[in-house]
């Protein structure tokens, strides 16, 4: 059944953005000035950068607006009177002449702040002052995690938010309105300078038709720019390890496992960075130019990489990132602006193993390979806007990117050898032969770097006709990924990778077959892949309407279509799905008609695609056969291999080494992922510089989409269907679906080759539904800067609640994005229903700044969060499950079922083990700006995590010890991961 939303999508909503809006006629790039002046008379605005200049005639209505200015400080001007004026990106300023008096002002403490009735989504802004003074970390998510709804994401995919209950790979990030997400694998998006940072806009639900792909939220920056004054500074960045707090060891409670299971109090970061920047006046009023170059100098000793403190590694970078931005205003009317990035990094790292007693040392042992990491490249973004008439105007944006992803050398010493780890006595695992740890496989040199490519044109307009301000767009976007195959390493081997086994004291059933306590037995995998390019295209089309219907009620309808596609190795197309409608409502209405009072509100359907990396995973030429093999004793005393494989346990068949027939890798008719979302709320001014809000969000998504990646369910449906000549193996390894609905696929039901579109009931992979759904309440409360202190503040009190916590799994890091295990077999999603991993009910967050005096500030960052939940996950049963039982053979401890005291593997609930505790992490930033200087340096300190507190964020939960041995895992539950410890950002800034 197909669930739906409280309300129904053709209703208005209301509802109100917590802190800071956006109006639905502001695009990703620049923003906007609205307000009321006399009818009749003339305003002008003027850009104190650049010198650029725009006047309108206010309407009969008393309204005017300028639509699509670049961010910056103005000056507004009507009958004499002048008042200033920042323009933040995507955010309408409010200026209004009314008897010689301006209602509101927005700009206080470098920060936006008044209420914008004009706006009906839910976002907040931050300027590039704003950011120099608050202890934030120097990246996009450390300031995305300042606003509300946002939480931190699991620590195994990188610094990564979620925002309102999505996974980490379900947001979208912007640069001077490009799209720089990474579509191969929607978890990273391309680095730039911090510095460059103009400003930062965090749009967390409620975004207008113009957005799309993404179910989480927006990351928008626009970058610097020239002015009309030569300026240049240059800044250092020190975070020196002697100022860095040792981390948290997490012991082991298994004495078959080493001393730890994480060693981490040894390891040491030094970082350095060096920004020069600056930028002027080619021309005067017309042409400029600005550019930042930043030089990272970082090394990194880790001295527990694997092997518990066995093997370590020294990694260093000191590949610079430079940004080159350069803005033609050829008349008032007409501004051509283009962006250049550059950021390929290299990383050089060295391994190092130990013996096994001379681990958790913390130095490093004998080197084993040296090699250097490539990675990034350029960005090119050329964008026009035109302000044909008062009424009318256009943007227009092309793009590219072009990254290289590879390793030198591409080979270490070893790689000849096979793979083997014997498992017969440590369930750690020993490592046996001469191959290189470092090194799993190996990938075909003939086919060059991995790549990724975009290339994306956007055209937007936007026509005020009365009261009715319509904007309209186009957007054309495709995305290439190339991949190079790849082997297992060793030489004359079959690409077998080995694993040595012993059975327990009470047996066990090895692919089918029983075998008696002790039997020794090796398990052989062959995998492997080939080289191919995958294509993702993305289309859409939007229009929007914000009709002002009377002077103090806004009413925004927007209507968005897209459409994707994804190809296979083959350049076919395997999934496409086109006019994906998505409506958006919402509406703002002025309580007072001052500004003062808001309630507004959204109801909105937001879709997202399939990544590059489905096509790779799903579509290309990937094969992996499992094997077993009794164990005669004789190994190969140079690479630990068996030299001979005994008798084969079980029947095998061959994986194809083929690419799937596009037809059968996803159903016929699946539905593209997407959720609905209704926003409700109030914001309001309170006394002095106070204003405060509440807003209620809910989620859900629909028609969720993942993979099935089992095959008995077809047979079972084949045989009642009489096709006595089907061959499950003609079918792709994985299906992508959408949970809970009936399968209809293409597939050779009599054996012969030609494909036949069968409905085969979801009766029989007895799937449940997507679930995902999202409910919060956000509290806030801010004061604009007076007196020389602001502050802002946010209570959000949310459930995330469900089967699956989205396109990637934290209980498992398992960042396949869509293609997660969750859907792979019905006994997967056993007893799944319960609260996700990106679920924490309680997050505060509180920040400002107080100035000491006129050249000491101090600022201030809390966050507290309560826990997540904590699991207990063990082997999937493999009895009953006929020709699916050997593939989940294959899969870790990672299904809701664990072993009891018994030795017996029981059924477990999602967060059934508790929560995390709750975690608590001050920042506070120290600067000083000497006057003797003339202001121009600046001499910073800024403690990240000042009381050192470090709670745990991970606990083991996996509580089976192996398949093979029938007892719980001794360290279950036990500490696996902590808070970052305090460490200390030492800066020197010096402008001219």
């Amino acid at each position: 059944m197909h669930k739906n939303l409280p309300v129904k999508l053709s209703a208005i909503a209301l509802a109100v953005g917590f802190c800071f809006a956006t109006p639905a006629f502001a695009d990703n790039s620049s923003g906007s000035v609205y307000g009321q002046a006399k009818a009749g008379s003339t305003v002008t605005v003027v850009s104190a950068d650049t010198g650029l200049t725009r006047q309108v005639t206010v309407d009969s209505s008393g309204r005017y607006r300028f639509a699509t200015l670049p961010t910056g400080k103005y000056k507004v001007t009507s009958d004499g009177q002048t008042r200033d004026i920042t323009v933040a990106i995507g955010t309408g300023s409010a200026v209004s002449f009314d008897d010689g008096s301006t209602e509101v002002i927005t700009v206080t403490g470098n920060r936006i702040s008044a209420i914008d009735v004009t706006s009906v989504e839910s976002t907040t802004v931050f300027t590039a002052d704003q950011l120099e003074m608050l202890p934030v970390g120097r990246n996009l998510t450390a300031v995305a995690l300042l606003a509300p709804g946002t939480v931190a994401g699991d620590s195994g995919f990188g610094n990564l938010a979620s925002f309102g209950g999505a996974s980490v790979a379900e947001n979208g990030y912007y640069l001077n309105g490009f799209d720089i997400t990474n579509t191969r694998t929607l978890t990273e998006f391309a680095a730039l300078p911090f510095d460059a940072i103009a400003q930062q806009q965090v749009k967390t639900g409620g975004y207008g038709a113009e957005y799309g792909r993404s179910l989480g939220g927006v990351v928008n920056v626009v970058s610097k720019k020239g002015t009309n004054n030569w300026e240049f500074g240059s800044s250092l960045y020190l975070k020196p390890k002697s100022l860095r707090a040792s981390a948290k060891d997490s012991y082991s409670y298994d004495p078959a496992v080493k001393a730890y299971q994480t060693f981490r109090s040894s390891d040491d970061r030094d970082n350095r960075s060096l920004v020069v920047q600056g930028g002027g006046p080619l021309i005067e009023d017309t042409l400029f130019i600005y550019g930042m170059i930043e030089a990272n100098d970082n090394e990194e000793n880790d001295y527990d990489n694997g092997n518990s403190g066995r093997n370590t590694f020294n990694e260093t970078m000191d590949s610079p990132i430079a940004l080159l931005k350069i803005d033609w205003n050829i008349n008032e009317h007409h501004i051509v602006e283009f962006t250049g990035l550059r950021n390929k990094t290299e990383e050089n790292r060295i391994d190092y193993i130990k013996p096994v007693n001379e681990s958790h040392t913390g130095y490093h042992g004998t080197v084993t390979n040296d090699r250097i990491f490539h990675k990034g490249g350029n960005i090119l973004i050329g964008k026009y806007t035109g302000i044909i008439t008062d009424e009318f105007n256009i943007s227009a944006t092309v793009g590219s990117i072009k990254n290289e992803i590879y390793t030198t050398p591409d080979r270490l010493d070893g790689w000849e050898c096979p793979r083997v780890w014997d498992g017969r006595t440590n369930p750690s695992l020993d490592y046996k032969g001469c191959w290189n740890q470092q090194q799993a496989t190996l990938r075909d040199t003939t086919f060059g770097p991995d790549t990724d490519e975009r290339l994306a044109y956007r055209l937007d307009a936007e026509y005020r006709l009365g009261d009715h301000t319509i904007r309209a767009g186009l957007d054309l976007d495709t995305w290439t990924s190339g991949k190079a195959g790849t082997v297992y390493t060793g030489v004359g081997h079959n690409n077998y990778y080995y694993r040595y086994y012993r059975v327990g004291a009470s047996g066990s059933t090895v692919n089918g077959v029983r075998l008696t306590p002790g039997t020794e037995f090796v398990r052989t995998w062959d995998a492997g892949s080939g080289s191919a390019e995958y294509e993702v295209e993305q289309e859409a089309f939007y229009i929007e309407d914000s009709w002002q219907i009377t002077d103090n009620v806004m009413l925004y309808g927007g209507l968005r279509s897209e459409g994707f596609s994804n190809t296979n190795a083959s350049g076919e197309k395997f999934v496409e799905a086109k006019n994906n409608v998505a409506p958006r409502l919402g509406f703002s209405w002025d309580v007072n008609g001052d500004s003062s009072q808001k309630v507004y509100g959204t109801v909105g359907r937001y879709y997202i695609p399939v990544p590059a990396n489905t096509n790779i995973r799903a579509a290309g030429l990937e094969w992996f056969d499992t094997r077993y093999w009794l164990f005669d004793g004789q190994m190969d005393p140079k690479t630990g291999a068996p030299v001979k494989l005994g008798t084969e346990i079980g029947s095998f068949t061959a994986a194809p080494r083929v690419a799937a027939n596009p037809g059968t890798i996803a159903v016929t008719d699946l539905k593209p992922m997407h959720q609905d979302e209704l926003i409700l709320g109030y914001q309001t001014d309170l006394i002095d510089a106070w204003s405060g809000g509440v807003k209620f969000v809910t989620r859900k998504v629909q028609d969720g989409m993942d993979d099935y990646c089992s095959h008995q369910p077809f047979i079972d449906w084949a045989e009642d269907q009489g096709y006595d000549n089907f061959d499950y193996h003609s079918m792709a390894g994985c299906i992508i679906m959408n949970p809970g609905r009936d399968f209809k696929l293409m597939v050779d039901v009599n054996g012969d080759g030609n494909l036949v579109e069968s409905v085969i009931p979801n009766s029989y992979m007895k799937l449940p539904e997507y679930d995902r759904t999202y409910n919060a309440l956000e509290f806030s409360v801010s004061r604009d800067k007076q007196d020389g202190w602001y502050l802002n503040a946010s209570y959000t009190l949310a459930k995330s609640e469900g089967n699956i916590e989205g396109y990637v799994n934290s209980t498992l890091e398992q960042n396949d994005a869509g293609l997660t295990q969750d859907f792979d077999h019905e006994r997967f999603q056993t007893n799944t229903d319960g609260y996700l991993p990106n679920d924490r009910r309680h997050t505060l967050k509180i920040y400002g700044g107080y100035d000491v005096t006129d050249e000491i500030m101090v600022s201030a960052n809390l966050n507290i969060a309560s826990g997540r939940p904590v699991n207990c996950n063990g082997y999937v049963p493999l009895s009953g499950l006929g020709v699916d039982a050997a593939g989940l053979n294959n899969y870790g401890p990672s299904a809701f079922y664990c072993m009891n005291a018994q030795g017996v593997s029981q059924p477990t609930t999602r967060g059934q083990e508790g929560r995390t505790p709750w975690t608590k992490d001050v920042g506070m930033s120290v600067s000083y700006i000497p006057e003797w200087a003339d202001n121009k340096l600046t001499l910073q300190a800024t403690v990240y995590n000042l009381f050192n507190t470090q709670e745990v964020v991970k606990y083991n939960e996996t509580g089976d010890y192996d398949r093979a041995v029938t007892r719980q895992n001794l360290n279950f539950k036990t500490p696996t991961d902590f808070q970052t410890p305090r460490s200390v950002d030492l800066t020197v800034r010096y402008n001219f």
